[in-house]
């Protein structure tokens, strides 16, 4: 069997250089790039985004709280809808998850949907517009961390 030659090409000073090919140089980008200070997150939950806003040359954070509608997962160019009713009116916001605009994003309560994309709420308003939450007690919440506790000194 014959090794693979490794193609090299001239730099404009003349050094011999290896050519890599373009998809591993969109992978390292991609892995420099991606954000891993984001918590996970998913439609119908209800998240909070800080953004950062310039007005002149004063920097401020604004906070947009509302329902996550839709994902796009594509690689580096990931985005994700939030939608929120402000003042009878529902505005929807689109945010690139790699853009240093969002300086955080919490998740407030998370949602209980059977789809990926909640396009429908646009229709929907007031009581009919909710989403179902999964609602845990105290009581539950307590019960519930006692038992792995004692799983866990078993």
């Amino acid at each position: 069997m014959a090794a693979t030659k490794q193609k090299y090409r001239r730099t404009s000073k003349g050094k011999l250089v290896g050519q890599r090919g373009l998809s591993e140089r969109i992978a390292q980008v991609e892995k420099v790039m991606v954000r891993t200070d984001f918590p996970q997150y998913d439609s119908g939950d209800t998240v909070r985004v800080h953004v950062r806003i310039k007005e002149g040359e004063k920097e401020r954070v604004q906070i947009f709280e509302g329902v996550v509608i839709a994902q796009s997962n594509r690689g580096i160019n990931r985005s994700f809808t939030v939608r929120k009713i402000s003042h009878g009116v529902g505005v929807e916001r689109i945010f690139l998850e790699s853009s240093p605009k969002i300086a955080k994003l919490e998740v407030v309560q998370e949602g209980r949907v059977r789809r990926a994309k909640l396009y429908y709420l646009r229709g929907l308003e007031g009581k009919a517009a909710r989403i179902e939450r999964e609602v845990e007690t105290l009581a539950s919440a307590n019960a519930s961390a006692s038992a792995r506790a004692a799983k866990g000194t078993s």
